[in-house]
């Protein structure tokens, strides 16, 4: 039909898809002065980007994507506040993050996702029970981003000392600071070329 010439292929280049970005934010106690900032931040990510889930924890996981699917800032984190009730309460790291692998990531939410786990890992349950969380949550996802706001501007030579980012310290790909908006706006940057 072409007379012994190759046709044209129809498509020349590989179609790249975003990943899925998965926001997990700590609104306990020891966060209280972090959360709304985190939560704006994820508000305006979860405005910006396709495929975008976000959950609280405190004792509990609550997933809150409904509600930050609002336009004003102020109406998102009011219904968010309004569905989280263990805010600002105790911090159970490994039970939530057992709870989201449990119920969402072994349906696809994760799979081959971004997980960005914003908490300064102060937590109050079983170390085995985090270990075993972020051993499965490894498996189903691409990459693990912890945000630690007590990592400051302290640089690579920041060492954790409480016991729950000792037990994550393994599991994750790229620890960051989440103390203020310079270091949310280096998230920023950072999460494209993750994805």
């Amino acid at each position: 039909r072409r007379h012994g010439e190759p046709g044209e292929l129809a498509w020349r280049a590989r179609r790249l898809r975003a990943r899925p970005l998965i926001l997990i934010l700590d609104v306990s106690g020891s966060m209280a002065g972090y959360s709304r900032a985190l939560l704006q931040f994820a508000h305006g990510t979860s405005r910006s980007a396709r495929k975008v889930e976000v959950f609280c924890f405190g004792t509990r996981l609550t997933r809150i994507t409904r509600q930050l699917d609002r336009r004003r800032p102020d109406d998102a984190l009011r219904a968010a506040a309004e569905r989280v009730v263990d805010w600002e309460g105790g911090t159970r790291i490994g039970d939530s993050l057992a709870a989201f692998v449990r119920d969402w990531g072994r349906r696809g939410m994760s799979r081959g996702g971004i997980v960005v786990i914003c908490s300064d890992g102060l937590d109050r349950g079983s170390p085995e029970h985090l270990d075993g969380a972020l051993r499965k949550l490894t498996r189903l996802s691409h990459r693990i981003v912890w945000l630690n706001p007590h990592k400051g501007d302290h640089g690579e030579d920041w060492v954790p000392s409480s016991l729950g980012m000792m037990v994550a310290a393994p599991y994750i790909d790229e620890l960051l600071s989440g103390h203020d908006l310079a270091s949310l706006e280096k998230l920023a940057a950072v999460l494209p070329r993750l994805r």
